[in-house]
């Protein structure tokens, strides 16, 4: 699976930053006696430690050469040893933040010890309280639909790890018997942790059978034998690597994953239905610190839930309005859009001629927006961004869309992955708000600034989903605020849909989780605040099962960022500059909701003495 130590530094192995980047251009040395230079030591510290922890990481940054050439070999342990290990990491970097002056820090170099202190506290107490699971809560299960390495490394390998030299292929195949490591690995972990008495819902189970199984196909068809065998031809790569990749994946790789398959056909008979982690050991409380270090808040489940509720009702009113004006009268609003979501006219052909069109599309739509980004922010993104089609072997468990940060050296750009299993799930009317949330101006304007930003390297490279999620809900408001549906009611709705779709997750997380809710009521109410079809709402479902808390980050993050707005723009006045905001709360870095008050407390104390 994918531990926190990587989840922190990237949303789905979404950080990428380049070899060439330079460090934080502030002096650190070892021993420097300022309270600021003591800082940015330690900070340095836990970056290089990140680096030897994560050899994924190292690839995505571009650093898999010179002297950290021997990561691009390796795959990160997945061992019960290395688990203890990454636990052991965060207590001590917690340790050794805390005693430094945090009295004597001011600025950035404040809103940076306290975006650490925050996230190494967190994990530290969940560390301290559960032993199942990954490191901190939030993940519960090694193996599920959207965890495990069968469910990141081929995605991992095909997209990520270069492959320009013969060095490189090798480096792949090394890489490829690392997997069947790894997935060994995970069976103890998995088997360890059942019997502490957590063991996925038997829907989970199902789900993750069917992805392994079509993972485990004939060689001559697998991605992963194929990713390393055309790229090395394409290159010119002397090597008969489609032997070697099908003599590892036959003798190593399909017997690791096979094995993986015994384990969970092992566990389907005992596994229960019920979908919440209340029924894990100290599961409530499990529940309680995943909503903290999701939410970055002290929000109760019981006031996420109300918050929910209260978001959906506003929402539901305001698309009220606009179906009727559009024609749509009958039913609720839910019902209303549940059959936008099928008439024909607003599908795509679910071809893959039809699926190129959609793309296509997308990447127009984004060059348009690109185009109006300056009138809204003051500092923009060097890299580019650019919409691909989520790779077909994982689509069936994948999320509706996800992003990739670019590299600095402009050798990839920011990439929005699109699910396009079926065009019928993304009608045109829903496609521009999914678009300006996960390219421009959601993901794609937070996650490449912050990596262009002169932050400590360890900041660069992490990611806080309310903040991040947050602000990408909070794009799709500022889209509408940009009059981009002035011509297009219908797409309106789509935007009043999606932010529906994000009420009703604060609904049905804390009810699956808090109020002991079925994966069946947890559908239809999600299908009911927000029309979504019952198997896009399935899946939904089924991913906060095994992700408990996560989907709350996304509205609680939207509306810390709309009040922290408003906060400005009354304590400034005239003085108050929208792109200067923007600047000031993305240049920061993803922060919890908690420091991002500060952050933007010093920006207006800045703006009110200039």
């Amino acid at each position: 699976m994918q531990t926190r130590r990587q989840m922190l530094f990237g949303a789905a192995g979404a950080v990428a930053l380049a070899g060439t980047m330079v460090p934080n251009t502030r002096a650190w040395a070892q021993g420097a006696s300022s309270a600021s230079d003591q800082l940015d030591t330690v900070l340095e510290a836990f970056y290089q430690e990140a680096l030897d922890d994560v050899p994924e990481l190292v690839t995505r940054l571009g650093l898999d050469s010179g002297a950290r050439a021997g990561a691009k070999r390796q795959l990160s342990s997945a061992s019960i040893a290395a688990l203890d290990a990454d636990r052991a990491k965060t207590t001590s970097q917690l340790a050794r933040l805390m005693v430094l002056p945090r009295a004597e820090l001011s600025g950035m170099d404040a809103i940076n010890y306290d975006a650490m202190k925050f996230s190494l506290e967190t994990n530290h107490a969940a560390n301290r309280r559960f032993v199942y699971g990954s490191e901190g809560a939030g993940q519960p299960y090694v193996i599920s639909q959207l965890s495990g390495a069968y469910r990141y490394v081929p995605d991992f390998l095909g997209s990520q790890h270069v492959i320009e030299t013969q060095g490189d292929a090798d480096a792949y195949l090394a890489r490829l018997e690392a997997f069947a490591t790894v997935m060994d690995e995970e069976v103890l972990r998995m088997r360890r942790d059942v019997g502490l008495g957590c063991t996925p819902p038997d829907f989970v189970i199902e789900r993750t059978l069917t992805q392994m199984r079509g993972l485990l196909t004939d060689p001559a068809s697998s991605p992963l034998v194929t990713s390393v065998a055309d790229r090395a031809a394409a290159r010119g790569i002397a090597g008969d690597y489609a032997g070697q990749a099908t003599a590892i994946y036959v003798d190593k790789v399909a017997p690791a994953l096979q094995r993986q398959i015994d384990l969970m056909s092992e566990l389907a008979p005992q596994a229960v239905h019920d979908a919440g982690v209340w029924r894990l050991p100290d599961g409530e409380a499990y529940y309680e610190h995943a909503l903290r270090a999701s939410t970055t808040t002290t929000l109760s489940a019981d006031e996420v839930h109300q918050m929910g509720l209260e978001q959906a009702r506003e929402l539901s009113a305001r698309a009220d309005v606009i179906l009727k004006a559009e024609g749509y009268t009958q039913g609720t609003v839910g019902e209303r859009i549940a059959a936008l979501f099928k008439e024909p006219k607003y599908h795509f052909p679910n071809t893959d001629a039809g699926k190129e069109e959609l793309i296509e599309s997308l990447n127009v739509m984004t060059e348009a927006m690109y185009k109006r980004l300056p009138e809204y922010f003051g500092t923009l993104p060097k890299a580019p961004v650019e919409v691909r089609r989520v790779p077909k072997f994982i689509e069936a468990g994948a999320p509706g869309g996800y992003y990739n940060q670019p590299t600095l050296d402009g050798s990839r750009p920011g990439i929005f992955w699109i699910n396009l299993r079926d065009t019928a799930e993304n009608p045109t009317w829903t496609l521009p708000t999914l678009t300006y949330h996960e390219a421009a101006p959601g993901h794609h304007m937070q996650l490449a600034l912050q990596q262009e930003a002169d932050l400590p390297m360890i900041r660069r490279a992490t990611f806080l989903s309310a903040y991040g999620e947050g602000w990408a809900l909070y794009a799709e408001e500022l889209a509408k605020e940009m009059g981009v549906y002035e011509d297009n009611p219908l797409a309106e709705v789509g935007y009043l849909q999606a932010a529906l779709f994000r009420a009703a997750r604060l609904v049905v997380d804390t009810g699956i989780h808090a109020k002991r809710w079925s994966r069946e009521q947890a559908i239809e109410t999600m299908s009911s605040i927000d029309g979504s079809p019952t198997s896009s709402s399935s899946t939904e479902i089924e991913r906060y099962a095994v992700w408990p808390a996560q989907a709350c980050s996304y509205m609680v993050g939207k509306l810390v960022w709309l009040r922290l707005r408003e906060k400005a723009r009354m304590a400034l006045g005239d003085r108050f500059d929208l792109r200067a905001f923007h600047d000031a709360g993305l240049l920061s870095g993803a922060v919890p909701l908690t420091v991002l008050e500060a952050v933007i407390d010093n920006h207006i104390a800045a703006r009110r003495a200039a």
